[in-house]
């Protein structure tokens, strides 16, 4: 009987100790999986090898709050064409930008006509209906957003005056809820919607990974 309750003592520490164990496997294998990536194929891939101009247009209330933004998102978005997408050589976009400027009725144009004016094969035509760096009046919050529709037009298709397809997209920065004015500048907030918002219409022109669970957060 003592052998006995000996042995049980004795073993009672290595099954607590293998529980443990456990446990901690469980949650490497948890966080392991949390962090995983997925492959992302292009949604478009008509940029590849041809030539490309960014033009951007967005609303008046946009461009009288946030004059920088249009410029801004012009010049990423023909960065990470240039540097993602094999053979696309896009127009630089301060031409594009200055065109814009010199042509205002551009957005009333036939959509062919665009691209033929810029000489190119495709136009990425962003247009930006909401750009706010706070929710709606409440100036205390960072609570940044951009949307806008992405239209492609296609110079050489049947139909060059109409999209050849098209994208809404809207991203929120930052991923904190109800961040006070006083925790970051205005700038920081503009130039981080900028750079979400930008990196996500690159993303539908090229393969890419994204992460598997983005909203996912390990809890202690």
């Amino acid at each position: 009987m003592k052998k006995t309750a000996a042995i049980l003592l004795a073993s009672g520490p290595f099954l607590l100790a293998s529980c443990g164990i456990f446990g901690v496997a469980s949650k490497m294998g948890e966080a392991i999986e949390v962090e995983k990536k997925v492959e992302v194929l292009a949604r478009y891939r008509g940029l590849e090898n041809k030539t490309v101009a960014i033009v951007v247009n967005a609303d008046r209330g946009v461009l009288y709050e946030h004059p920088t933004v249009v410029p801004n998102v012009a010049g990423n978005i023909a960065a990470g064409i240039t540097e993602h997408v094999s053979g696309a050589r896009v127009l630089d976009w301060r031409e594009s930008l200055a065109w814009c400027y010199r042509t205002p009725s551009w957005t009333t144009m036939p959509l062919g006509h665009i691209a033929e004016e810029l000489g190119v094969d495709r136009v990425v035509f962003v247009d930006i209906f909401e750009f706010r760096l706070n929710p709606p009046g409440n100036r205390w919050i960072w609570e940044g957003m951009a949307g806008a529709n992405v239209g492609i037009v296609e110079r050489d298709s049947i139909d060059p005056d109409a999209f050849s397809e098209e994208y809404s997209i809207a991203v929120k920065f930052p991923d904190v809820k109800d961040l006070s004015r006083e925790s970051a500048s205005e700038q920081q907030i503009q130039l981080g919607v900028v750079a979400k918002f930008t990196q996500t219409v690159n993303k539908l022109f090229y393969d890419h990974l994204e992460d598997k669970y983005p909203n996912k957060r390990l809890k202690g």
